[in-house]
């Protein structure tokens, strides 16, 4: 009887895990769920892998997620919003990517067109924004009342966060122009970023969409991180950093502090793990834990797939962010899921 009943057991543990590395697949990052639908939706009516990075992505564009995603969130020092993101096939290995781009709503759109029309990989700032145009994209303000009264909030702070350090006048009370001091402190104020960076004013729809075949796409869509400095790029528009495609592994996409993460490309990592057989739970923990020697407080995530459709996520605990919620969309659910994990 107990043998009987520790077979019945081990066929249902195996049925939930056919059930949950199910293919088509998409994951994204956050409780983004209109995204996963949209992406799903443009599997089953025969687009590409590719195709359902990018409309899903820009169904978050559009929507504004979390005031983080596309236009009308997340001013710079001159109260612009300006937007990044890239799109990757992980059959061809080819990457498109757009940093800083200006007055252009679909960024994940031109992207794409990078991949389709040009023999370059990223395209920044104005430049970026005047490739667009030729490519039929139409000038738009990313600015609403929501970004102009947030800018408006913050100058009124004294500029307070900011991304400065080893300036004067002192940035921590003031706001600039700021010029170098003469002597330059390099330590990292860790207590310091942790209050400007978190999951309320910084993230990213990182998304992988596994194919019926396994053929692997990855995108990322971000207005970046609130009051940076004109001209920064982080982490979401660099192949291996902000997500990474791979037909023969699978894919990933982190979120969180761009300018931490990137220095550690946690996206190419992962797959990479996933590559040698490790399990994507695994894979995610693993480059979480990695980062998390050098910078213990940071803020992020990392959501992982292999091409067998077995999906994980991970994320670094800190005061305030103990769970990272992510959503799911394979044969097995009837509608997206939400799902969630404790951060290590």
């Amino acid at each position: 009887m107990a043998a009987g009943g520790g077979l019945r057991f081990l066929l249902v543990a195996l049925h939930m895990a056919a059930a949950s590395a199910a293919l088509p697949l998409v994951v994204n990052t956050w409780a983004f769920g209109k995204a996963t639908e949209t992406a799903w939706r443009v599997l089953q009516m025969g687009g590409s892998e590719l195709d359902a990075v990018e409309k899903g992505c820009a169904q978050c564009e559009m929507d504004q997620c979390d005031g983080s995603v596309g236009y009308g969130g997340s001013p710079d020092e001159s109260g612009e919003t300006t937007l990044d993101a890239m799109i990757m096939d992980g059959n061809t290995m080819e990457v498109g990517a757009v940093a800083d781009l200006r007055r252009v709503k679909n960024a994940i759109g031109v992207a794409r067109k990078v991949i389709e029309h040009t023999k370059h990989t990223l395209l920044v700032g104005e430049s970026a924004s005047l490739f667009a145009v030729r490519m039929g994209f139409r000038y738009e303000d990313l600015t609403t009342p929501k970004s102009l009264s947030m800018f408006s909030e913050w100058l009124n702070q004294s500029c307070q966060p900011n991304y400065w350090k080893n300036v004067v006048p002192d940035s921590s009370k003031s706001c600039g122009p700021y010029k170098k001091t003469e002597k330059v402190i390099c330590k990292e104020d860790w207590i310091s970023s942790q209050r400007r960076i978190s999951v309320h004013n910084h993230d990213t729809i990182g998304m992988i969409v596994i194919g019926e075949s396994g053929t692997v796409a990855s995108g990322t869509s971000t207005n970046g991180a609130i009051h940076k400095i004109p001209g920064r790029v982080g982490d979401s528009p660099i192949a291996g950093a902000g997500a990474y495609a791979d037909s023969t592994a699978g894919g990933a996409a982190a979120t969180g502090d761009g300018d931490i993460m990137m220095r550690f490309l946690p996206s190419y990592q992962a797959v990479e793990y996933m590559r040698m057989g490790t399990d994507p739970t695994v894979a995610c923990q693993k480059v979480i834990s990695r980062i998390r020697k050098y910078a213990p407080k940071f803020f992020g995530a990392v959501i992982c797939a292999n091409t067998t459709g077995s999906y994980g996520a991970a994320c670094n605990k800190t005061p305030g962010f103990t769970q990272f919620h992510f959503m799911v969309y394979n044969p097995s659910l009837s509608q997206p899921s939400e799902q969630v994990v404790d951060c290590i």
